[in-house]
């Protein structure tokens, strides 16, 4: 069929508008080489906000043949974001409208299987290219080398434990002022960025009191949400500010108002501080003090989420909102009847499995690594009683995720060793190089159990090990009596 000319005309600009769409979807570049890193996965992630401080990805790729990558995103300010391979990452600053060309050198990435990087952190190595002095991380870098020298310095006389001298952190905002301020002030990113890590220090130093500060610096003056080391400021400020009780408001007061849901009551009473009359500051103040309830036993859980649920709906700040509810996802994310997201992994076959195919089971799922001896003391346990809990639970299932780099490990252990034929009764995957998966499901050392029931909901917080005896008093005996293990109760 034929289109008419003003149908061609609308479509064209259909079209038009489309492609300036996807176009200004992506306005910064990540780019460069990945020295012997051929296949391997790049993402590109950033904070979805400074309170929670939780992830979000915003572009991946593989690496090509040639050690090439690229990685776009969209940013309209400033941003921190991280460029992560395996479970290693580096952190900088973007810009918008910017391009940055990276080299990633040799490096020895099986580190993870020596060492826990995930409790202590091994960077990625990353050489930025074709930069110049006024490069916003360039900058960033040599001001934090300047007041960490200048700390090396005099560090007798700014010792966080005792009493920093006036005088000499005076010294050091002189030799900022003079060296990293413009005259006129240009009030940049990088001003602020200056300005709020030497407030953060004079808090820390005790030089200044939360009220001064607060009172000068966020009362009165406009919440810059987006601002990174803004809310690193406004955060550290108002910590355990609220959850610890005020002069105005005892601490039990405040957990008997949280834990009967009363938002009301305590935002308003809330607002007898001085520092925390401002609406909108009490506001982003009591989100902080939430996530600080949610993990402090003096609270109550349930009337904490409570509260959270109450403030989306009423809040008329839809900055807070968000935040709100990034936080109410945060509380959930490894809690007990969490839906776990589904994975497909391949088997020691090689053929894919799928979790989702296992629903209406219980799962109990270990991440392991083959060669790790807290791990075989597990699998060993899980061996000597799978029989006995495949024959008397025909609902119970067993599925272990090897997380070694390599397949041929997994292979090995199930197909060459003397104990393989006992591991290789239950379904074996491998992780195949997916760390996100990893952190979904919050492994950070190995072993790891997670128990899924027939719906698919994780059971436990902390999931107990085959040793504690779950595995013949699990959820799934029906005759079970109320006796507790230790500090599980099955």
């Amino acid at each position: 069929m034929t289109c008419r000319p003003m149908n061609r005309c609308v479509l064209f600009c259909v079209l038009m508008l489309v492609a300036l769409g996807a176009v200004a979807q992506t306005n910064v570049e990540v780019k460069g080489i990945v020295e012997k890193g051929a296949g391997k996965k790049v993402l590109l992630g950033g904070y979805r906000d400074m309170l929670t401080q939780r992830e979000v990805m915003l572009d991946s790729a593989v690496v090509a043949e040639d050690g090439s990558f690229a990685v776009r995103c969209y940013a309209n300010y400033p941003r921190l974001v991280f460029v992560q391979i395996e479970c290693y990452s580096q952190s900088f600053y973007i810009e918008p409208g910017r391009t940055y060309e990276v080299v990633v050198p040799e490096f020895d990435w099986d580190l993870s299987e020596k060492k826990n990087v995930f409790l202590d952190p091994v960077a990625l190595p990353m050489l930025f290219q074709n930069v110049d002095s006024t490069e916003l991380n360039v900058r960033i870098m040599r001001f934090e080398e300047a007041v960490d020298s200048f700390v090396s310095a005099n560090r007798e006389k700014l010792d966080f434990r005792f009493h920093p001298d006036r005088k000499v952190f005076g010294e050091l905002t002189r030799m900022v002022e003079r060296r990293f301020r413009p005259a006129g002030g240009e009030g940049t990113f990088f001003d602020r960025y200056v300005e709020y890590t030497l407030l953060e220090m004079r808090l820390a130093m005790h030089m200044d009191s939360r009220k001064r500060l607060a009172s000068r610096f966020i009362v009165d003056e406009p919440l810059r949400y987006h601002d990174e080391s803004y809310m690193r400021f406004f955060l550290a400020i108002y910590d355990h500010s609220i959850s610890g009780g005020t002069k105005k408001l005892a601490r039990w007061k405040m957990a008997d108002w949280i834990a009967k849901g009363d938002l009301d009551g305590w935002l308003d009473s809330l607002g007898l501080d001085p520092l925390l009359q401002n609406e909108q500051v009490r506001e982003l103040a009591a989100l902080q003090a939430l996530k600080e309830m949610y993990y402090d036993k003096a609270y109550d859980r349930q009337g904490v989420k409570q509260v959270v649920g109450k403030l989306i709906e009423k809040t008329k700040f839809d900055d807070h909102r968000v935040l709100a509810e990034s936080l109410l996802e945060s509380f959930t994310d490894h809690e007990k009847g969490n839906e776990v997201q589904g994975f497909s992994l391949p088997d020691v076959e090689r053929r894919m499995v799928s979790l989702d195919d296992l629903k209406g089971k219980w799962v109990y799922l270990s991440f392991v690594r083959v060669n790790d001896p807290h791990s075989i003391k597990e699998i060993e346990t899980m061996a000597h009683f799978r029989d006995t809990v495949y024959k008397s639970w025909p609902d119970v299932v067993f599925v272990t995720v090897a997380c070694d780099r390599e397949f041929q490990k997994m292979y090995h252990l199930l197909k060459n060793s003397k104990k393989g034929g006992r591991y290789a009764t239950w379904t074996w995957l491998h992780f195949d190089g997916d760390y996100r998966l990893l952190e979904r499901f919050g492994v950070t050392s190995y072993p790891t159990f997670v128990l899924l029931n027939p719906e698919g909901k994780q059971v436990y917080d902390y999931t107990p090990a085959p040793a504690s005896g779950i595995l013949l008093r699990g959820p799934w005996v029906k005759d079970k009596d109320d006796r507790e293990w230790g500090e599980y109760k099955f």
